[in-house]
């Protein structure tokens, strides 16, 4: 059984596969966003579908409303529970202890 965004525990991680209407990059897909854009000044992407993947950050089971964290763009979209699917929960990767030593 899939598991659905109202059934998930809270303190714990959790991401899903979504999807929004929003501005994206013509050459790669990916979601952008401008940030202080005066008036009249060109966004540079367009409006379209946009899907990733995002970490749920605030669920709201009254307005079925979600707030996720993009992973590739790190953009935060507020997405309705039906426009989410592959509900999961997230698993940490941490780097190696070597590599944070040389970093």
């Amino acid at each position: 059984m899939e598991t659905q965004i109202e059934d998930i525990n809270t303190g714990e991680a959790w991401a899903c596969r979504f999807k929004v209407q929003t501005f994206v990059d013509p050459k790669t897909g990916v979601a952008v966003e401008e940030k202080n854009l005066a008036v009249g000044m060109p966004h540079k992407g367009i409006p379209g579908m946009y899907e990733g993947i995002g970490l749920i950050q605030v669920r709201d089971n009254d307005t079925k409303i979600v707030q996720l964290l993009d992973t590739v763009s790190q953009i935060t979209f507020k997405v309705k529970f039906e426009d989410c699917w592959d509900v999961d929960t997230v698993e940490w990767i941490n780097p190696p202890a070597e590599a944070e030593i040389e970093a």
